[in-house]
């Protein structure tokens, strides 16, 4: 397998975000999300367009990474301010997928390290994960008893800042 590059994500990179969002949760949320959500003809271009936006907005202050194989995006990764009000730290991460054939790969990790590097964090995972909530556990995120929404709920995990002798 060819080596994985990590890089900050550019404008030109919403398409294949939004792919790889899309294939991600179909991937990873199919028989907890509703088919009619998973399978809807315009779901592509509805992440697309949230890429754009994201993507064209260099004041929000968030930090966009995308994961290419042979100059193939095959995951994403977005944090930024933290959006709850009783966010118990100032940093969030909201997204980070990977195509399941890319799982063990060390992409996720990668990701994971670009957008966040040692700050303290929080984040919202699906429940139940199990793959996704052990790889945070492994990077120091616990569960702090928050939980929100239905198919898929989520619950939080936050995160003490980290020195790099830690990593």
């Amino acid at each position: 397998m060819s080596a994985i590059v990590v890089r900050p994500a550019t404008p030109a990179d919403a398409a294949g975000m939004a792919r790889v969002h899309v294939q991600a949760w179909q991937e990873t949320y199919r028989g907890q999300a509703p088919d009619e959500v998973l399978d809807a003809s315009d779901f592509v271009e509805r992440r697309e367009r949230m890429w754009n936006r994201t993507l064209d907005d260099a004041d929000r202050g968030t930090r966009a990474a995308v994961a290419e194989i042979d100059g193939e995006i095959v995951g994403i990764a977005l944090a930024g301010p933290a959006q709850d009000t009783d966010s118990p730290h100032d940093w969030q991460l909201y997204v980070l997928y990977l195509l399941t054939a890319h799982h063990g790969s060390g992409a996720g990790q990668q990701l994971l390290d670009e957008v966040l590097t040692e700050r303290a964090s929080v984040l919202w995972v699906a429940d139940p994960n199990p793959r996704a909530q052990a790889f945070y556990a492994r990077n120091g995120f616990a569960a702090d008893g928050a939980a929100q929404g239905e198919a898929p709920r989520e619950i939080r995990m936050v995160r003490a800042a980290r020195s790099r002798a830690l990593r």
